[in-house]
C-alpha cells in the first residue's frame, strides 16, 4: 500500500510542476498554442484547429524526458 501512496505523491508532484510551467509560459507570452505548422481551417461559421506541430514538439520533449529518466534507473 505504501508503493501506491508514493506513486500518487509523485504523480501529483508532476501534475503540479506541469501546471506551474504552463502558468509561467502564459505569463511570459510564449506562443505554445499557435506554432507554425499547425493546421487551421476557418469556414464561414466554424473553425477547425489541429495542432500538429505542437503535438510533435510535445512528443519530442516527452520522449527525451522519458529517455533521460529511463537511463537514470539502470
Amino acid at each position: 500500500m505504501t508503493d501506491l501512496g508514493k506513486l500518487l505523491l509523485v504523480l501529483g508532484g508532476v501534475i503540479f510542476l506541469v501546471g506551474a510551467v504552463l502558468l509561467l509560459a502564459g505569463s511570459f507570452n510564449l506562443p505554445l498554442d499557435r506554432l507554425p505548422g499547425d493546421i487551421v481551417y476557418r469556414g464561414k461559421s466554424s473553425v477547425f484547429y489541429f495542432p500538429i506541430a505542437t503535438c510533435i514538439l510535445i512528443s519530442v520533449v516527452l520522449s527525451l524526458l522519458f529517455w533521460l529518466f529511463g537511463r537514470g534507473h539502470r
